[in-house]
């Protein structure tokens, strides 16, 4: 199946939805087993400011649907999401 990217970055001042949200995030990152990588993006401080999540899936709308599942997205956190196939390479 092909790998998906996707870059999400938080709303300005969105630190405490995401706090409020994480567990739910990773219950289902856990419930779905199709994230291969992900982590969160830091802002200047340290602070979590995003998300970067490899997906294993098998085209495009699975990714889409995958995130619109997400309970990050549900809660609204973030301002934008970028979503595109992707190659691993090294690792």
């Amino acid at each position: 199946m092909p790998l998906y990217m996707m870059l999400c970055t938080d709303k300005q001042g969105a630190l405490e939805i995401r706090k409020a949200n994480r567990a739910d995030h990773l219950a289902y990152v856990a419930e779905t087993g199709c994230v291969t990588l992900a982590g969160p993006v830091l802002d200047a401080a340290g602070e979590m400011a995003g998300s970067l999540i490899i997906l294993d899936l098998p085209d495009l709308e699975a990714a889409k649907a995958w995130g619109a599942g997400d309970p990050y997205a549900k809660a609204r956190l973030f301002e934008s999401v970028r979503l595109q196939e992707w190659k691993k390479v090294i690792g």
